[in-house]
């Protein structure tokens, strides 16, 4: 509404004077920026390049995951709750958002790439890495609506009303050939690094390692693995259980995120994933027990191997690390001293069933939630990662074993994910496995190495699984109950994915209202 005033308001001031001063319209502004003005320095780009920036995603990706097996969207307030019912239809406002969201930030990146040559010369160097970094952005929408939506309309230069009117979607296929050309173009434009007053500005590493996650979406493995093999200077981060605080930010392994500061541009992701009884925080997200049994033991076997030493009575210890660094289970100790006791049974504020915010499955998200949040929960300034070099070696790994090109390097990768950090010690996976074999172990490696970052929803549409672990209800946590053990079974969540429908997102029907040439995916 503030800024339907700001527009109409001075619109009807122009109109009723406009008749006594001919001139008038053609007068330049002096209450706010023109493009009149506007691009005639340098640092007018970097402004201009600067707000791009704050298209990208954060905390939103969080959300992601809740519409798969490895968590649940536990307010059930949250319009995506009918997506993971499967009763979602065209008007639903998470599928209107993620789009609207996606096409904001194209805008934007149309907009400035079409001005940005307005510059006089002699500043080629830095204005091409002005370019490069919008064309990143820009290609990152891209391959979000990809992943959501398959076919879209691309969208390269600003548009009219009426032009806009008249768009119709392309192959997707078409959007994943834009994508590859875009990054490549702009790794070409972009330093490898920056020096501290620039940190957190897209490198060539990003565009090569957002062109290596496109690939392997599209399937285009081989483009994948050489993509992944160019992105270079940077290392995994020597502790996972430090790598989400803020003692961790700007790391040797973080390859693009959002950047915060907290009190000035802030978030509320302590709120949105604490447990409950942390300042009444919501619990908006939170993981299942899908998840909690993909863990491995300490020694590299399946709980559901006779010999891993599983113990359903203490089912979180000798667990791989990553669980505890990654979710809150019974017994954690909390921000404010309390422990954490989300039993139904247990009495405590986090019991399940105490509230309606409390967790509905017994486990909350960890990764984001820092103690330093504690006293003012909704004004986070923690970073948000958005491609972290995990996950390249990860996609590397996977991309080689769907072509079958097995060799020394995947095991390499795999393993450096598993072992190279100070605080995750499993153990390497033996040489000799299947394709079959390590195609299973890669996709666990993934699901656990990145949960809550938001690639799982796209990981079980790429590998065609959604429809086998996105039917039936929601599991939680197992707990002892007058020494019998009870999995919770979460109320109202009987989810349903249809395979004919659900692997693409409809186009909005508010979209589809203003341009019907856009078409509907199938089954909508």
């Amino acid at each position: 509404m503030k800024n339907l005033i700001k527009i109409v308001v001075p619109v009807l001031h122009v109109m009723c004077i406009s008749s006594c001063d001919p001139d008038l319209l053609s007068t330049i502004p002096n209450d706010r920026l023109s493009s009149e003005i506007f691009w005639q320095s340098v640092k007018d780009v970097e402004l201009a390049v600067n707000s791009l920036y704050t298209n990208l995603d954060g905390p939103n990706i969080l959300s992601w995951d809740a519409l798969t097996d490895i968590a649940h969207t536990n307010v059930q307030t949250n319009t995506q709750v009918f997506i993971e019912l499967g009763t979602y239809d065209t008007s639903n406002e998470k599928v209107l958002a993620e789009w609207s969201s996606a096409y904001n930030g194209i805008r934007a990146a149309n907009y400035f790439l079409e001005n940005v040559t307005r510059i006089p010369s002699g500043n080629e160097s830095i204005i091409n890495q002005y370019i490069g970094e919008a064309k990143v952005l820009r290609a990152y929408q891209y391959v979000k609506l990809a992943g959501f939506f398959g076919d879209v309309p691309l969208i390269t230069t600003p548009l009219s009303i009426e032009e806009a009117r008249q768009l119709v979607r392309v192959p997707v296929a078409e959007i994943w050939n834009f994508v590859d050309s875009e990054l490549s173009e702009a790794a070409m434009l972009l330093p490898a690094s920056y020096d501290a007053a620039n940190k957190g500005r897209i490198t060539s590493g990003a565009a090569w390692a957002l062109k290596a996650r496109a690939d392997l979406m599209a399937g285009r493995y081989q483009l994948a693995v050489d993509a992944a093999n160019k992105v270079s200077g940077y290392a995994l981060f020597g502790s996972y259980q430090d790598l989400f605080k803020y003692s961790a930010e700007d790391n040797s392994e973080i390859i693009l995120d959002k950047q915060y500061i907290g009190d000035n541009y802030y978030h509320s992701v302590y709120n949105t994933l604490a447990p409950y009884s942390q300042k009444n925080s919501q619990s908006s997200f939170v993981p299942t027990k899908s998840l909690i049994d993909d863990y491995e033991t300490i020694d590299g076997k399946k709980i559901t191997d006779p010999d891993s030493g599983y113990d359903p009575y203490h089912p979180y210890d000798n667990r791989d690390p990553r669980l505890r660094f990654s979710i809150f289970v019974d017994g954690d100790v909390l921000s404010n001293g309390t422990v954490f006791r989300p039993a139904p049974n247990s009495g405590a504020a986090d019991a399940i069933g105490a509230t309606w915010v409390n967790s509905t499955t017994g486990y909350n998200i960890k990764k984001y939630v820092n103690n330093e949040d504690y006293a003012n929960p909704s004004r986070c300034g923690i970073n948000i990662i958005l491609i972290r070099y995990a996950e390249v070696l990860l996609t590397y790994a996977e991309a080689k074993i769907e072509l079958n090109q097995i060799d020394q390097s995947v095991y390499d990768a795999i393993n450096a994910v598993r072992n190279q950090r100070n605080d995750v010690k499993l153990p390497s996976i033996a040489l000799g496995k299947s394709q079959s074999e390590l195609r299973a172990i890669v996709r666990r490696e993934r699901t656990i190495e990145l949960a809550f970052e938001g690639q799982h929803f796209f990981d079980i549409r790429r590998w065609r699984t959604a429809q086998n672990v996105l039917n039936g209800p929601v599991l939680g946590m197992t707990y002892l109950d007058s020494d019998v053990l009870k999995t919770v079974m979460v109320v109202g969540s009987d989810r349903t994915f249809d395979e004919s429908r659900h692997y693409l997102w409809p186009i909005p029907l508010t979209e589809r209202n203003l341009n019907p040439n856009l078409g509907q995916n199938p089954g909508w």
